[in-house]
């Protein structure tokens, strides 16, 4: 069995990205993606890390981050991406395409979900269109409601979220309807995933996000 579940997918979407990064401007470079706080350089130095993140490292920059995962997360990218320069992160995306390896603290599926929603979080400040495969995303959907620190399941309660392209559909109450790949966005915590949902539970949803 592979580390990383769905490895040709990952593959697939790791040099996909690289070819979208590689005729990027220095000022797109710079552009603030739709995860707070980072840069499109930021994100694409954080999805480089995910073969070479090992569970020390990581502890130890948790523990320099006071135990907040995310600032942990945002410093290791940040320090990365002033590292590095563009094509060596473009290079390093291609490199790593079919590596079977991950954080051992993290899910099979995470390097696909973090580059599904990653390569939106970078494309859309951009502009740019990202082609999302459904049959991708629909695993993703699954695995993002469950998983434990990303909150959407919380964040949704109380409403029934139901993808429009592909057989899923979780919660109960008023409805909130999508393309798989806005509702992955949302219950990632994106915003900008709404933008592509409807239904009469829409609002609650915005209030949340």
């Amino acid at each position: 069995m592979t580390r990383v579940a769905m490895l040709d997918d990952v593959a697939a979407e790791r040099l996909a990205l690289a070819d979208e990064l590689e005729g990027l401007t220095e000022e797109q470079w710079a552009t603030p993606s739709l995860c707070a706080g980072w840069t499109v350089r930021d994100v694409a130095a954080h999805l480089t890390l995910s073969t070479r993140t090992t569970v020390p490292r990581f502890a130890w920059a948790a523990l320099r981050a006071r135990g907040d995962v995310d600032r942990a997360f945002a410093d290791e990218a940040r320090e990365r991406a002033r590292r590095l320069s563009p094509v060596e992160l473009v290079g390093q995306l291609r490199a790593m395409a079919h590596v079977d390896r991950r954080l051992r603290l993290s899910g099979p599926l995470d390097p696909l979900n973090d580059l599904l929603v990653h390569r939106q979080d970078i494309a859309v400040p951009l502009g740019h269109g990202v082609d999302v495969l459904v049959s991708r995303v629909a695993p993703c959907l699954a695995h993002t409601w469950s998983a434990p620190f990303v909150g959407a399941a919380k964040r949704f309660a109380g409403l029934r979220v139901v993808a429009t392209d592909c057989d899923w559909t979780e919660g109960e109450g008023p409805e909130v309807r999508g393309p798989a790949s806005g509702l992955l966005l949302a219950l990632n915590g994106r915003r900008a995933g709404l933008d592509r949902l409807e239904g009469p539970g829409l609002e609650v949803a915005r209030s949340r996000h």
